[in-house]
This record gives C-alpha cells, sequence and structure tokens, in this order.
C-alpha cells in the first residue's frame, strides 16, 4: 500500500525495518562489499584485546543503508528520499538483532509537493537506541503531479528543513 501524504498524521508510526540478528559473517560480508578492512569489523581477538571493543562491530555504513532503505520503503515507489542525518548514539556489536522504525513528525506542503519530515531509529534486541535521526521524504499531493525522478531541488523548498539533533 502507497504510503499517502494526505493520510499522515504527526506522531504515526508509518515504517519498520527489521534485520534480525547481526552475525559475524553478515558483518565480514559488507565489510568485504564496501572494502572497509578495519580489523575491529572481523578480527574478534583485535577488537576485544587491542581496541577493548565488547565484540566485532556492525558496521556504521551499513548502519547508514538501513536508515536510507527504512525511509525509501517507507515513502514507497511515489515517494523521495530528499534529505537525512542521523547519529550514533551506541555500537552495535555482532549477536545484536537491528530493528528500525520511522514516525512522522512534520507535514509542510511546498510548492506542489508533501514533505513529510521522519524521526528514524534503530535500536538492538533490549530496544536501546544505538542510531538516530530525521529525514525528509517528498511524496505526491492529491491531484497533484507526482514526484519527479530524479528530485531536483528549487529555492522554494529551503522553507524546509531537518530538526535540530535529538
Amino acid at each position: 500500500m502507497a504510503l499517502r501524504w494526505d493520510e499522515l498524521t504527526i506522531g504515526e508510526r508509518v515504517g519498520a525495518l527489521d534485520k534480525g540478528t547481526m552475525s559475524t559473517a553478515h558483518i565480514m560480508r559488507w565489510s568485504a562489499a564496501v572494502e572497509n578492512w578495519h580489523r575491529i569489523h572481523y578480527d574478534w581477538r583485535f577488537a576485544t584485546g587491542h581496541d577493548k571493543l565488547p565484540d566485532v562491530l556492525v558496521n556504521g555504513s551499513w548502519k547508514q543503508h538501513v536508515l536510507v532503505q527504512l525511509v525509501k520503503d517507507t515513502l514507497g515507489l511515489d515517494g523521495w528520499l530528499w534529505k537525512i542525518r542521523f547519529r550514533y548514539k551506541k555500537m552495535d556489536v555482532a549477536g545484536d538483532a537491528i530493528r528500525g522504525h520511522a514516525e512522522v513528525v512534520a507535514k509542510q506542503e511546498v510548492a506542489g509537493y508533501g514533505f513529510v519530515t521522519l524521526k528514524i531509529v534503530l535500536m538492538d534486541q533490549n530496544d536501546a537506541v544505538s542510531t538516530v535521526g530525521f529525514a525528509i521524504g517528498v511524496l505526491p499531493l492529491p491531484g497533484g503531479p507526482a514526484v519527479p525522478y530524479p528530485f531536483v531541488t528549487v529555492p522554494a523548498y529551503d522553507a524546509v528543513s531537518l530538526p535540530a539533533d535529538d
């Protein structure tokens, strides 16, 4: 079902994502894919001994990818992810289950399109927030034009900005 700008309400949870438990194999595959060979992502002895970490770490770039996926999946085929900002609040390690959700925090109609600001959150299996931020998506208005691909900004859109950090 497509997300409709006119049916969104402030405070509504509109998206969720569950990546399951992160194994060392998951972490290593991502490290290989992005050619991040820092030993904290695959070498348990180095991570825990040398760097005094609790385990090998889930890659921050992977969590960034997950947030983008969360927002894009939430917006659907008719929407466009325009801006995103987030910060890491805690480390995720092998064995953590990663889940995320998006919540509507603002809506604004600008230049014929519907802008929606989402609070985006990644949590572990204990509901501890590991990554938090905001994203702005663009959706078509009822009876309005489709959001163009690619979505190119114009000065009028400058009125829409990301909230201050949590």
